[in-house]
């Protein structure tokens, strides 16, 4: 996107989407200390955790999983980002994470 175009608009907001279930709870934990940082620095905010679910269609998701980013842009680079990525190592072998990044529709 050309955000020297988006100038007179505000751009969209953005979400992460993900399903993150824990294979080792304990380990998965000690790496939530570290990426919420990340999340914090770009204006982050958790919309959807751990609550009740219901898979209609489709794969049955475990741990679902909404934050609401400024942008797709703040949201990618979130996800790039050192204070995220470093959470990767404690991460790897203590849960199974598929994440998705998802632009909101405009507003009207």
């Amino acid at each position: 996107m050309d955000l020297s175009r988006t100038t007179n608009r505000t751009l969209p907001k953005a979400y992460w989407i993900a399903d993150v279930p824990a294979t080792d709870p304990e380990r998965y934990w000690c790496c939530m200390q570290l990426a919420p940082a990340a999340f914090q620095k770009r204006g982050a905010r958790f919309q959807a955790r751990r609550r009740a679910s219901e898979t209609c269609e489709g794969q049955d998701f475990v741990r679902h999983i909404v934050i609401e980013f400024p942008s797709l842009n703040v949201a990618r680079a979130c996800h790039a980002r050192a204070e995220y990525t470093a959470a990767h190592p404690a991460r790897d072998g203590a849960c199974a994470a598929h994440v998705s990044i998802v632009e909101a529709l405009p507003k009207s």
